[in-house]
């Protein structure tokens, strides 16, 4: 098994739970949401981690997705629902669902994403009452599935047949077949199941395995198409919560251990970003074909 260790943050971002990493090629910019301080952070990442700027939203984001039809504004998953903000102030505007949690664009430019309770007004519980949903080009919104408890990471394989999906209490990442024609899954089984921490989100690489953070588990793992754990990335905090690719390497973002007075050396670092050189690109990411909310 290829192995691979990181030992500081690329940026020391100490957020309180840091998701949803999205790169920007034509701007050569990492993305990333701070889901409980509101924040949306910008990462140049030609002048590297000290160009890191963020903006303060009036609502928490869950996940954010580039609009095909705008360079100034975003598509995201949010606090309230679905909507489109300005990249360069505070301002947004949504449809009201429960809060997102993690999503992804598919090739035809549909946004997925997924929906489950606050435990912010839980007292901390997460109940089984989320929701996957899809919003097409069109606007139109679909419940794709329901009675989930923490809906995570999406993707397609390569030959866009199937889709990969979590959902975090389970340990489970579930495959479906994916029909990119009309959006719409069927035939769902599972994938593959940690033992190693909690599955969260997760990146597709051009070889078709998926790396998959680990929260709890200390660590980011490499599953290859037959669902084999074939490499693993160790990092300095017990709470990794998602990926994505840049190049050849790969960030991973991460939430504020709730348990760092158990594992202090998790503490050190926690709610900050890492990076790690992994010699292999990831497949290509989309922008949403959203007409208008």
């Amino acid at each position: 098994m290829q192995k691979f260790t990181i030992t500081e943050p690329f940026l020391d971002s100490k957020c309180g739970l840091s998701e949803g990493p999205f790169y920007e090629e034509a701007t050569n910019t990492l993305r990333f949401i701070d889901i409980v301080k509101k924040h949306v952070w910008w990462v140049d990442l030609n002048k590297g981690a000290s160009s890191a700027k963020k903006i303060e939203y009036d609502i928490s984001f869950g996940v954010t997705a580039n609009l095909a039809s705008s360079t100034d504004s975003f598509l995201f998953g949010g606090k309230h629902g679905i909507g489109i903000a300005k990249r360069d102030s505070n301002r947004q505007q949504y449809e009201t669902i429960m809060r997102a949690n993690d999503g992804a664009i598919d090739s035809q430019g549909r946004f997925w994403v997924g929906a489950m309770n606050d435990p912010a007004y839980t007292n901390g519980k997460f109940d089984p009452v989320g929701i996957l949903f899809r919003l097409d080009t069109d606007g139109t919104l679909h419940r794709v599935l329901e009675n989930v408890t923490i809906p995570n990471g999406i993707s397609f394989s390569l030959d866009n047949k199937t889709m990969y999906w979590t959902d975090t209490p389970t340990g489970n990442i579930y495959a479906f077949d994916y029909d990119v024609s009309t959006g719409n899954i069927s035939n769902q089984r599972v994938f593959w199941h940690s033992d190693l921490g909690g599955p969260d989100g997760h990146a597709m690489d051009v070889e078709g395995n998926l790396w998959v953070a680990l929260w709890g588990g200390w660590k980011v793992v490499r599953v290859s198409p037959e669902g084999k754990v074939t490499a693993e990335i160790e990092v300095p905090t017990r709470c990794p919560t998602a990926v994505v690719f840049v190049g050849e390497d790969v960030y991973i973002t991460s939430e504020q251990d709730p348990d760092a007075d158990k594992y202090p050396e998790s503490g050190k670092w926690h709610g900050g970003v890492f990076k790690c050189h992994v010699g292999i690109k990831g497949r290509k990411l989309y922008d949403s074909k959203i007409a208008s909310l």
